[in-house]
């Protein structure tokens, strides 16, 4: 692939990230729903950097210094991963001619990383088996997964248009 590909590449994973945290960001100030804070998921994977995987519950474990900030960069790296398989399963012609379906089916395939490693991992439970009200929390997954799958497809057309 060209660099013109992986700029592409880049904007669709920063963009998709971004219409889930625009999502998130709504829920949370329309009807208090609140999800993950990336906080947890940066003292996650600094618990990993030393070693740690697995959690009883990462919300008591102890703290890593800049935890936000790293979830924050992580999220956004996880999200510019991700689009990386669009051109990789559906060919560099996906990022010319966008189309929503392999976005939506790449989106909720990302829904087994956190079903199956993080959220088992931060003490969770797979697919949240764990938390009070897990159907709750697959709901929500599946939402925020298929807003990121909008965002891939939204944000591919649009870096058509920009890189015109």
């Amino acid at each position: 692939m060209e660099l013109e590909s992986y700029w592409k590449i880049l904007l669709v994973g920063v963009g998709a990230t971004a219409a889930m945290d625009v999502w998130r960001f709504l829920l949370q100030k329309t009807v208090g729903v609140s999800s993950l804070d990336l906080g947890l998921l940066g003292r996650w994977v600094g618990h990993i950097s030393r070693g740690k995987i697995f959690h009883t519950s990462i919300g008591k474990a102890e703290v890593i210094p800049n935890e936000t900030k790293l979830g924050w960069a992580i999220h956004y790296l996880i999200g510019i991963l991700f689009s990386l398989l669009l051109p990789i399963l559906w060919g560099k012609r996906w990022l010319v001619n966008p189309t929503i379906i392999p976005s939506i089916l790449v989106a909720v395939g990302t829904i087994l990383a956190p079903w199956f490693l993080m959220q088992p991992a931060m003490g969770m439970g797979i697919a949240a088996s764990k938390t009070p009200k897990p159907f709750q929390v697959r709901i929500r997954n599946i939402a925020i997964h298929t807003v990121y799958g909008l965002g891939l497809y939204g944000t591919a057309v649009l870096t058509n248009v920009l890189f015109r």
